[in-house]
């Protein structure tokens, strides 16, 4: 996993909403500084309590050095150089249209338009594309050696790679243009609208612009005139940035079967849009209880694990007599049998994965990432890579099927 902790690279993380990838970010943020690579992490808004984890009040769209003090209060090295930003993405835009749009009295219409205002908050490229920007001018600005992206949470994995792409189309569409072009009449516009271009134009920008559409657009598209080709001409660049040997890929997934199946989908995915996805990351695999006592057995015994199954035979009378008795043991059952059904399974896709795609794999930190110290000890866990699966599914194989499905057929 070191590879992808490279002085001058960018790694991008790429997953589905909730599966952990803010803190996996900071994680290899923190495994970043303490390869000595002066490190960035691009975030999306994380939860409060990853940001009182990285001793920040808030984050904002300019990177913030976490302190030395906070360093050492958790057992760190106070030199390690560590930043975070927090992606903001109606900000990102208005910097860009400042930026772009020399005629003051443009930027104001521009800002001030409601279907700009739709495009920056609501179209789904559009914090993507924010993203990118500011990675973009952070990795051209070279003031960081190392920058790790959190992407905004997507339905799908691939959304965020598709995302540049599917603005570019939309903003430098030439039927837009044509359409949208204030010298038009309206009568000559309606005209227009029966042209297949012309009604996917309509239709894909009528999500954005609400009441008085085509006033709107019209307006947009005769303000930013100066600006569009600017903007798509820095998402060719981007798009370039994306496809260049600097940047990592990196899912961010979880062990259920169906997660699972989306990170294999995803790999084919890529490779057909030529990119290479350089490793995943499955998180939450176990808790830390039972990872550490695999890691700390030569025989690879989970002895907790193991013991479960006796509990219905020794708590028997118990069970009978109270309903709580009784659902601890099948709660203690149901963890026993999810366990070893993650390590099967995840144990399997490891072996399938194809050459040159890495696996790292962490467990459920106790009581959350709630401080430096914990994101520390999640970056030691993701960069020791897959080693512990071996242990896991030599104990899991030891311990065979998980025997409570009898005792649920007797009615337990």
């Amino acid at each position: 996993m070191k590879d992808l902790l490279k002085r001058g690279s960018i790694t991008i993380l790429l997953g589905t909403g909730g599966v952990g990838k803010t803190t996996v970010a900071a994680a290899l943020g923190m495994a970043g500084a303490a390869e000595h690579l002066n490190t960035a992490v691009i975030t999306v808004d994380p939860a409060r309590r990853l940001r009182d984890a990285l001793g920040l009040e808030k984050l904002g769209g300019r990177p913030t050095k976490i302190s030395s003090k906070r360093l050492r209060e958790a057992g760190l090295g106070s030199g390690l150089k560590l930043s975070a930003m927090m992606l903001d993405v109606k900000g990102e835009w208005d910097a860009l249209t400042q930026r772009l749009v020399s005629n003051p009295a443009a930027r104001e219409r521009i800002l001030a338009n409601p279907f700009y205002q739709s495009l920056t908050a609501e179209f789904a490229g559009s914090e993507a594309f924010a993203a990118l920007q500011q990675l973009y001018d952070l990795h051209q600005s070279e003031a960081f050696e190392l920058e790790i992206v959190d992407t905004p949470p997507a339905a799908h994995a691939f959304e965020f790679l598709q995302a540049p792409a599917r603005l570019m189309r939309l903003l430098d569409s030439r039927a837009a243009r044509w359409l949208f072009t204030p010298s038009l009449s309206a009568g000559r516009i309606a005209a227009r609208f029966a042209g297949e271009a012309a009604r996917f134009v309509v239709r894909e920008l009528e999500r954005f612009a609400g009441g008085n559409v085509l006033s709107t657009i019209t307006e947009f598209f005769a303000a930013a005139a100066e600006g569009i080709d600017a903007i798509v001409e820095r998402l060719q660049k981007t798009e370039a940035l994306l496809h260049s040997p600097a940047v990592r890929f990196v899912l961010v997934t979880t062990a259920e079967a169906d997660r699972l199946r989306q990170a294999r989908d995803l790999i084919d995915e890529m490779k057909a849009g030529g990119l290479t996805l350089s490793a995943i990351v499955i998180n939450r695999l176990l808790d830390e209880h039972t990872w550490k006592e695999a890691a700390g057995s030569s025989g690879g015994a989970l002895n907790h694990l193991a013991e479960i199954p006796e509990l219905h035979n020794a708590l028997a009378d118990e069970i009978g007599a109270r309903s709580g008795v009784a659902a601890m043991v099948r709660n203690l059952e149901r963890y026993r049998e999810c366990a070893l059904d993650d390590i099967k399974r995840v144990e399997s896709f490891a072996r399938d994965l194809p050459g040159g795609v890495e696996l790292a794999v962490a467990p459920e930190i106790k009581a959350g990432v709630r401080d430096l110290a914990a994101i520390a000890r999640m970056a030691e866990y993701i960069m020791s890579g897959a080693a512990i699966l071996k242990p896991l599914a030599h104990a899991a194989e030891r311990m065979g099927p998980h025997p409570s499905h009898s005792h649920r057929s007797h009615g337990h």
